[in-house]
């Protein structure tokens, strides 16, 4: 098993390839029979190729912001920031590695909602920097 600075690294090089649209390196974290798994949409992506071929085909310009990388050795978390066409989407990213690759990834997506006004006064804004 990679050490965590390793993994780590591996996950960084996997965003920042998103990012620049750099598909071989994006794919390169996937173990060859890695699951993605999309939770609100009830699919599951099962090897390699596939998950690297549902994203190719996606019609939308995306760009991803990291949030924040949390792990360590066989689970690791993204939180980052994806935006469709310019319009963002929180999303939470859970990778379970075995042999140093993805073995599975579950991925959640959240839409933006207006705050409650009855939270108001008990609430804060998140700091700036989660990429919107």
């Amino acid at each position: 098993m990679a050490d965590d600075s390793e993994i780590r690294a591996r996950i960084v090089a996997h965003w920042e390839a998103s990012e620049r649209g750099d598909i071989d390196t994006e794919h390169a974290i996937y173990a060859a029979d890695a699951i993605l798994d999309y939770p609100q949409s009830g699919e599951r992506f099962r090897g390699r190729a596939r998950i690297r071929e549902q994203r190719g085909a996606h019609p939308a310009e995306r760009h991803f912001t990291v949030v924040r990388i949390l792990g360590a050795g066989a689970l690791w978390i993204s939180e980052c920031v994806i935006s469709y066409d310019g319009v963002p989407t929180d999303t939470v990213s859970i990778m379970e590695f075995a042999d140093g690759f993805v073995a599975h990834e579950t991925q959640y997506f959240a839409d933006p909602f207006p705050a409650a006004p009855a939270r108001a006064a008990l609430a804060e804004p998140i700091p700036p920097g989660r990429g919107r």
